[in-house]
């Protein structure tokens, strides 16, 4: 629940975005399947890379198309002109009003619509 309450764009109280159903279905599909661990082992791994990208000037970067949806309560929050440094052919950005680290559940219609925006560019 804590990570809903942290990540969540509700202001502190998640059952203003999600039910409690929801948030219980959730953490059912993890706790039944034993992959809560798992499913944590790629921010784990990856932490230290991720932090890296922000601190430091990489050589990498991904040539492919992109589209970035940077919602404003998801940590980290990359500027436009930090991630063009990384992924050099970004086609689509939005920045929706409202949604955090859970985008998809938070607002599924508005996570549907920039995916389709973004695939309609590329496609």
């Amino acid at each position: 629940m804590e990570k809903f309450r942290a990540w969540s764009d509700c202001d502190g109280d998640p059952e203003t975005v999600f039910t409690r159903d929801e948030m219980l279905d959730n953490i059912t599909l993890y706790w039944l399947t034993a992959t809560a661990t798992s499913s944590a082992r790629l921010y784990w791994e990856s932490i230290r890379r991720v932090q890296e990208w922000f601190t430091k000037s990489t050589s990498d970067t991904v040539d492919v198309p992109v589209g970035c949806s940077v919602f404003p309560k998801d940590l980290p929050r990359p500027s436009r002109r930090w991630a063009a440094r990384r992924y050099t052919d970004i086609r689509f950005w939005s920045e929706p009003e409202r949604g955090g680290h859970f985008a998809a559940f938070e607002g599924p219609e508005r996570f549907v619509e920039d995916v389709r925006a973004f695939f309609r560019l590329v496609r």
